[in-house]
């Protein structure tokens, strides 16, 4: 036991310095690094939305080159097939049989590019994946790697050309982030790093940094499990799952504008994420801030507003600022 503050200490390390391995060559989107971080820490699926031409395929990409592992992007487009992600059965005359051909998906880290250019039915072939980390083709169940992390991006639903995703998906993700603008001092290093990778053809510092094992990964995660929760902190996370459900209780207002509330999914989600975030700050205790901070990614995609709601302009992440300036915190 007496070894464990040093173990601590050096898994931190490695997550730290990947961190700014990702911050050198993703600038002015930290929030987007540190989300990703504890998507992977959490051992989640994240989605990241924002306009076109914010470096939110760029981000997954370096993110996916730090670590050791299978790395497979898949874009969607309207004509893409659920064969094209899972996989199928391929006839070979010679033996006289069927083989199963792996998709994309049997690898382990996915970058999912432009999710929503896809139809329903193709976001579909995720769903078991997502959620059991297994695919089933026929009779036959196929298991997904240990390590399996989609990172799905998507422009903006408003957009021409797009399709909402289905509930029952979005509720797979893990985390719902959205990337805004830079400033003019972010866009200004911006320019000066582009320069410098078009001068250079490859920039030599990307190739210095090691990657994280997966082992190492793994130990990261059962680290994160470790960080303590007091039990009154507990309950506040679960107060503000529930008043979700039955928002009632903490205004009409709020009641007219929910339809439908957070599943438990989001009650696990918001618990790992918190200790993952504390993790990584380099404390040993989750802290009320933990769990305000990340109520917004783990909730804005699994609450459905009522009709009501969208005729007054009130959006999810409304909600949830009036839901945690009303939900008593410890």
């Amino acid at each position: 036991m007496a070894e464990q503050p040093n173990q601590m200490t050096s898994l931190q390390a490695d997550l730290v310095k990947l961190k700014d391995h990702i911050s050198q060559q993703i600038i002015g989107q930290d929030l987007l690094i540190e989300r990703m971080l504890i998507a992977l820490l959490a051992d989640g699926h994240i989605l990241v939305e924002g306009a076109p031409g914010l470096a939110k395929t760029r981000a997954i990409n370096v993110l996916s080159k730090g670590i050791q592992g299978d790395f497979h992007r898949v874009q969607f487009t309207p004509d893409l097939l659920p064969a094209d992600l899972t996989g199928t059965e391929i006839y070979r005359p010679q033996q006289g049989t069927f083989e199963f051909q792996k998709g994309p998906l049997f690898h382990n880290l996915i970058l999912a590019d432009e999710i929503n250019r896809s139809p329903a039915k193709v976001q579909a072939a995720l769903l078991e994946a997502m959620a059991e980390r297994q695919i089933t083709v026929g009779q036959a169940t196929y298991p997904l790697p240990p390590l399996f992390m989609v990172m799905a991006t998507q422009n903006p639903i408003e957009q021409e050309g797009t399709y909402p995703l289905p509930e029952a998906q979005l509720d797979r993700f893990l985390l719902h982030v959205k990337v805004g603008y830079p400033n003019a001092e972010h866009e200004k290093a911006i320019l000066q790093l582009v320069r410098k990778e078009v001068r250079n053809g490859s920039d030599k510092s990307k190739q210095s940094f090691t990657a994280i094992s997966q082992a190492t990964l793994f130990e990261a995660r059962n680290a994160v499990l470790d960080i303590h929760m007091a039990e009154s902190l507990e309950d506040y996370l679960l107060q503000i799952i529930l008043a979700t459900r039955n928002p009632e209780a903490y205004g009409q207002d709020l009641a007219s504008w929910l339809q439908f509330g957070a599943s438990p999914r989001a009650s696990i989600a918001l618990d790992r994420c918190a200790r993952a975030k504390a993790w990584l700050s380099q404390r040993d205790f989750v802290a009320p801030e933990d769990i305000q901070d990340l109520a917004y990614d783990v909730l804005r995609h699994r609450l459905i507003l009522s009709y009501e709601a969208e005729a007054e302009g009130i959006t999810t992440d409304h909600f949830i600022k009036e839901l945690l300036a009303r939900v008593a915190v410890p």
